[in-house]
């Protein structure tokens, strides 16, 4: 039989009462196994967990601000029944099973004024072309560098356009001035507009750090999908400017990738202040490998193989190679990937993966229509789905710097971030999401293994068609308990392994609450 765990209401409710919560094997499964990693650490006994606080019985108007890129909002209650409604107060739900007001919702308040339209032009454009965080994040010698840099293109690219047509005129494209100068500007718009692409890719920022080798196989997709645009123009040729134009987009946004991951790739094999010297070698290495290519493709060319074949049997192992040359690269850093891998293993086993398991086992490639489960700094909206919710599961993170929920109606878990949050907060915020995902996770496979039994039986299993945030708060105050065991076991364990726990990777998002209504 599964263990139970007792829960009393608050001396506030009517008549006390407790209510039983019964978890699922798989649950249980997980509980212990994160436990057992506890016991073999040989901490010293820690004092017995205290019970979980007791929700608040009400909030009045606004249950918490919220911050996003420094803009701040509220979250303001409204739609309650008419017995609260009038008041602008939701009762939480109480543990003996008392609801929130019928109809209960929240709306997000801005607290600024709109800014105005210049200053909203300004702010778009200083998302493309300075760093987060500027002038904080960099040097003071970065304005001058970048200013002289701009000029050096300026001038470049308008030299393109004379010598593009020099060279189209010196290969006898055509003796008209009038041709050669249309072909010419042809020539130019299709490189403008892979310009244009570079550039607005580039706003991806700091996500080259944090997912690199996910970026870096992405990239190496999109680079030989550019190939294959460009190869359809001979198919095409009076699509020239609009294909040659979308091929150049996708491979320019492929070069900035490859770009902005070469050098921590480099670094992460360099040892001491060497890493000049390895990124020569390994462009050289690049190099030397292009030209072989290229002289192979020259002797292929003279037998007039099938265009088609060719480029099929090449782009294969073009993209093989770059799915082992990614996979061979090992950091040390923790992303999201190798953060799941890790917290995963310690979960089912009580072991912390090495470097080279950790990143061996991340995956590589995340298609953008892949589910998500689990969501780091998210918005107050998205996570939460009534009002009672939050005020039922706040006080459970009343010492914590971060709110771990989950949304039954977005199947995600969510940890939204508190302004005081720290690296080791988001840190352990990511590590409380993943345990509460496993109890989610057992609990649906616990439900599933029910409807599949009562089913054979003939038996009718009544399921909630719209579960709640507040129906999974069990399974969060569990998981809290979960937490506070074996976060430290987790992290001692994963340096011990060579994980670097000080600076992680995990790309939360911007929101974060900066305050919440007093109860």
């Amino acid at each position: 039989m599964a263990p139970a765990m007792g829960l009393k209401r608050p001396a506030a409710a009517a008549a006390t009462a407790t209510q039983t919560i019964t978890l699922p094997p798989q649950g249980v499964a997980v509980r212990d196994a994160v436990r057992g990693a506890v016991r073999d650490a040989e901490l010293p006994p820690r004092a017995p967990a205290m019970s979980a606080p007791a929700p608040a019985a009400a909030v009045d108007g606004v249950l918490c601000f919220e911050e996003v890129e420094g803009r701040r909002w509220s979250y303001v209650v409204e739609g309650a029944a008419s017995s609260a409604g009038k008041t602008g107060r939701v009762s939480a739900r109480a543990r003996g099973g008392s609801a929130a007001p019928v109809g209960a919702t929240f709306r997000a308040v801005p607290l600024q004024s709109p800014l105005p339209p210049a200053e909203e032009i300004m702010s778009f454009i200083r998302s493309y072309v300075v760093p987060e965080g500027f002038p904080d994040s960099v040097t003071p010698s970065y304005v001058p560098y970048m200013t002289w840099r701009a000029l050096k293109h300026f001038f470049g690219g308008a030299m393109s356009v004379f010598t593009t047509r020099a060279l189209l005129n010196s290969v006898g494209v055509s003796q008209s001035r009038a041709t050669s100068g249309a072909v010419a500007i042809n020539w130019i718009l299709k490189d403008g507009a892979g310009r244009v692409g570079k550039m607005l890719f580039a706003r991806q920022g700091k996500k080259f750090d944090y997912d690199l080798k996910q970026l870096r196989f992405s990239g190496d997709l999109m680079m030989e999908l550019g190939a294959g645009i460009e190869l359809a123009t001979a198919a095409f040729p009076q699509l020239f400017l609009p294909l040659a134009c979308m091929a150049n987009v996708v491979k320019n946004v492929a070069a900035v990738t490859s770009t902005s991951t070469r050098t921590p790739i480099y670094k992460a094999y360099a040892k001491g202040e060497n890493i000049g010297d390895v990124t020569a070698k390994g462009e050289s290495v690049g190099n030397i490998a292009d030209l072989l290519g290229t002289g192979m493709s020259i002797l292929m060319s003279k037998r007039n193989p099938s265009l088609v074949a060719s480029f099929a049997v090449l782009s294969c192992g073009y993209l093989l190679s770059s799915y082992q040359e990614v996979r061979s690269v090992v950091l040390n850093t923790l992303n999201t990937a190798r953060f799941t891998v890790a917290v995963d293993s310690f979960i089912k086993t009580g072991h912390v993966p090495s470097l080279k398991e950790g990143n061996l086992e991340e995956t590589i490639f995340n298609p953008p229509w892949r589910h998500q489960p689990v969501a780091i700094g998210s918005r107050f909206g998205e996570a939460f789905q009534e009002p009672a919710s939050f005020v039922a599961t706040r006080p459970l993170f009343e010492d914590e710097r971060y709110i771990v929920t989950y949304n039954p109606a977005k199947d995600k878990v969510y940890a939204l971030l508190k302004d005081q949050a720290k690296q080791d907060d988001i840190l352990k915020a990511a590590f409380h999401a993943h345990v509460l995902l496993h109890f989610i996770n057992a609990s649906h496979a616990n439900l599933k293994a029910r409807k599949r039994m009562n089913s054979d039986q003939g038996s009718y299993h009544y399921v909630n068609p719209n579960p709640l945030n507040m129906d999974f708060l069990a399974h969060i105050e569990e998981s809290c308990k979960i937490v506070t065991s074996s976060y430290g076991v987790f992290k001692r364990k994963a340096r011990e392994q060579g994980w670097i726990m000080s600076d992680s990777l995990l790309n939360p998002g911007r929101a974060r609450l900066c305050g919440v209504a007093p109860q």
